[in-house]
């Protein structure tokens, strides 16, 4: 069976890492992964050609909402949020599904952050308005969280993330990028490339009023400024490898029908990144 990684740019992706030493420790010698260059524009045609031997895709920027009209079926959740990060193929239906929810939801709680710490009134920060922030406010609402603030750069352009936090039952306060917030909140996760955050640096360390934790999506390098940052202010820090880990190991389960091995994956990936990091 065949599955992929989909994105533009794809080549640095830890995913073909993480999934092929899934399917080692499952013992699914036939099973390959592979990262494949996609544009927007190449989506159906790529989608198209997916025959009986595929059990699914991966998919990272920028299609998560693209590909949601091109799907026969999408889960409750990819529908809520907006984006799906997986597809499944069964008997040439092809679903979506989200699994960055539940994995930026498992890496919080792995990493000690209890929801009651960050499920108050003004307790969240989100960096950014793309999809993996769509997918951020519906973590928040799975921690019990109600509202958050988003730091957005152009407002105008937030309407797809308005759309999502309706669906979703949360109240989002759009504030512009590189506001800082009043004393009282927790939580800050960054869903920006790297250095985009890098704004946020002085006001965490030259501030008392510094988060309790932050998760950053970026994953290499490690820790980012940001997370460096907030280690030095006293911050709980979460990597974008925890989240690629936790949302990796539902996608395994999805597509084999197998519990994911995610202790294996996780020592795949941490080595993949060492040997990156060596370079």
């Amino acid at each position: 069976m065949k599955a992929a990684v989909l994105g533009s740019p794809i080549a640095h992706s830890l995913s073909p890492v993480l999934h092929r030493a899934a399917y080692a420790e499952l013992g699914l010698t036939g099973w390959s992964y592979q990262a494949i260059e996609c544009s927007e524009a190449g989506l159906p045609g790529l989608l198209a050609g997916c025959d009986g031997g595929w059990a699914g895709l991966s998919l990272t920027m920028p299609l998560k909402r693209a590909v949601l009209p091109l799907l026969g079926q999408v889960e409750p959740l990819a529908a809520e949020v907006g984006a799906a990060n997986t597809v499944t193929f069964d008997g040439g239906a092809m679903t979506g599904h989200n699994t960055d929810v539940p994995g930026m939801i498992a890496a919080l709680a792995e990493a000690g952050v209890p929801a009651a710490e960050v499920s108050g009134p003004g307790r969240a920060l989100i960096l950014g308005g793309g999809a993996t922030a769509c997918s951020a406010l519906a973590s928040l609402r799975g921690l019990g969280a109600a509202e958050a603030k988003v730091a957005v750069r152009d407002q105008a352009r937030a309407a797809d993330l308005l759309a999502a936090a309706t669906r979703l039952g949360m109240r989002v306060r759009l504030i512009p990028f590189g506001e800082y917030p009043g004393r009282g909140w927790r939580l800050l996760i960054s869903t920006v490339p790297a250095g985009a955050a890098d704004i946020y640096l002085k006001r965490i360390l030259r501030t008392t009023s510094a988060p309790w934790a932050v998760l950053d999506v970026v994953y290499h390098p490690w820790p980012t400024p940001l997370a460096a940052a907030a280690r030095q202010a006293g911050a709980i820090t979460v990597s974008g490898f925890e989240l690629l880990l936790h949302q990796a190991g539902p996608q395994v389960e999805l597509m084999t029908g197998k519990p994911a091995p995610i202790a294996a994956m996780r020592a795949a990936g941490l080595a993949e990144l060492a040997r990156r990091t060596a370079r």
